[in-house]
This record gives C-alpha cells, structure tokens and sequence, in this order.
C-alpha cells in the first residue's frame, strides 16, 4: 500500500462540484492530480511532481485518464492524507462533455457502450473503436487509484492486473487465461480475438 504525502484531515469531506481538483498520492512518492468533471468523474492530468505544484498550471496540461472513483473513499483519502483538495478552478471543454464507458459482462465477448449514461450500443470487446473507452468501474481512491496512474502515465512497468480502458482489461483476461488454463472462470469467451499480453 502507498505512505499517503499529505496531512491528515480528520473532518475532511470529499467535494464532487465540477472543476474540484486534488492532488493524489501515487507510488514511488509521486503527486499526480484530480479534477472532477461535469458528470462526477475525475479527469487525471499527464503530469506529476514531487511536491504540490501550481493547479493553473495544471489544468491547462493535456489529460491521460479519465474514470470514475468510488465516492466514499474519497473522504476516506482526504482524511487520511492520500488525497488533498487543491480548491476549484475552471472546468476544461473536454470535462464538461462525458465519456464512452464499456459495460463488459463476464464470459462473453459481447460487450454495450454506454453514453451518457444510457446504453448506446453493443458490440465486441476487440472493435477497433472502442479500445481506448473506460471499461465502467468505480476505482478506489487509495487501494486502486495509484496503481491505476502508473499505469496510465507509462514510464515505470505497469502491474498486469490493472485494468481501465478496453485494450488493458483484455490484456488482463488473456493473461489470467494464460496463468489459469484449468479454471472455467479465466477461459476466454466465444469469439474472442486475442492479442497476448507483451
């Protein structure tokens, strides 16, 4: 588990207004950083530090993840001091609209895409168009959130068991097929089109 960077704020409360940002506790010390969206997400920027940095600076940098965390334990990371409200600034164009989620049921290849929060579509896990759309999940702010950002931001060894967006969540199925070529529950649906992991 991450050593949280901040203080503790024992009557800290999560604040889920558009344009909230925060700073995060990532691994290996790192500072990465959090706005709230229009629709309750966070939008992850491509930047981290060592210590706070200057959030107008920020959020004008360009973003890498965007996905949704689980409510309660934001409370939890700001009174722990994993996370740290920053304050609320102006909300990018790009978090004002939301984002394409896959709803990806478990043995099957099939999978819906969701706008707007309303199923749009269905389709299959390896469409072209839909690989880099969040698979829809609630990440928890301290035990996932940091290992998540890692991933996301791409310079230390992703861990193969985090998942997020369509190509990463197939990589996982393939290798957990792979390590558990006798469990019913790992093998990989009908119709599925692998791409090993690398």
């Amino acid at each position: 588990m991450i050593q949280p960077l901040f203080e503790s704020d024992p009557t800290a409360k999560r604040d889920l207004k558009p344009g909230t940002l925060y700073a995060v506790s990532g691994e290996g010390g790192w500072i990465y950083y959090g706005q709230v969206t229009q629709d309750k997400n966070l939008g992850f920027f491509r930047h981290r530090d060592r210590e706070v940095g200057q959030a107008e600076i920020i959020i004008a940098l360009p973003l890498m993840a965007r996905f949704s965390v689980g409510y309660p334990s934001i409370g939890q990371a700001l009174r722990g001091g994993y996370w740290r409200k920053l304050g609320r600034f102006a909300l990018r164009q790009d978090l004002k609209i939301s984002s394409p989620v896959v709803q990806w049921p478990v043995g099957t290849n099939t999978v819906t895409v969701w706008v707007d929060g309303t199923p749009a579509y269905a389709t299959v896990a390896d469409d072209p168009v839909i690989q880099d759309h969040e698979i829809m999940a609630a990440w928890d702010a301290i035990h996932h959130v940091p290992q998540r950002l890692s991933a996301d931001f791409g310079v230390e060894p992703a861990d193969w068991h985090v998942g997020g967006p369509v190509w990463r969540h197939r990589r996982m199925k393939e290798e957990m097929a792979r390590r558990f070529p006798d469990n019913p529950a790992h093998k990989l649906p009908p119709g599925y089109a692998s791409n090993p992991i690398t």
